[in-house]
This record gives structure tokens, sequence and C-alpha cells, in this order.
């Protein structure tokens, strides 16, 4: 499976997070490193939810860009 991942740079840190799967983030000091810690992040995640029974979400966010064109 391959889920959409977002990363947010803050002004001290690199956050990631998944739209498909609520409440699982993760935080690092770079970008690579929050990549790496949303990767593991991502697998207990799923772990957590089939060990309790519960549905693995199917990936199913997009991500597009929008050209925006305008003098500053």
């Amino acid at each position: 499976m391959r889920y959409m991942v977002v990363i947010e740079k803050g002004p001290a840190s690199y956050g990631a997070f998944v739209p498909d799967l609520p409440g699982c983030i993760a935080v690092g000091e770079t970008e690579a490193e929050a990549l790496e810690l949303i990767q593991e992040a991502i697998h207990f995640h799923l772990e957590d939810l089939r060990l309790g029974g519960k549905p693995i979400p199917q990936p199913v966010s997009k991500s597009t860009f929008v050209e925006i064109g305008f003098a500053a």
C-alpha cells in the first residue's frame, strides 16, 4: 500500500502526517528524519489497527499543485 504523506516545515522541525490515517503523525529535525519516522509510525499504526481487529483504511488521498500567477 502507498499512503500519501504531508510534510510541513515548522520553525525548528518538520512534521509529517497521513490524511488517510487520522492520528498518524511524526516530527523530525530534518525532512529526511520526518519521512523515516512517519514510515515507522504508519507501520505501527496499521499493526495496532490489525491487532485491535479494526479495518485497515485504504489509501484514497491524492495531492496536486495549483499554479497561481499574480504580481506581488
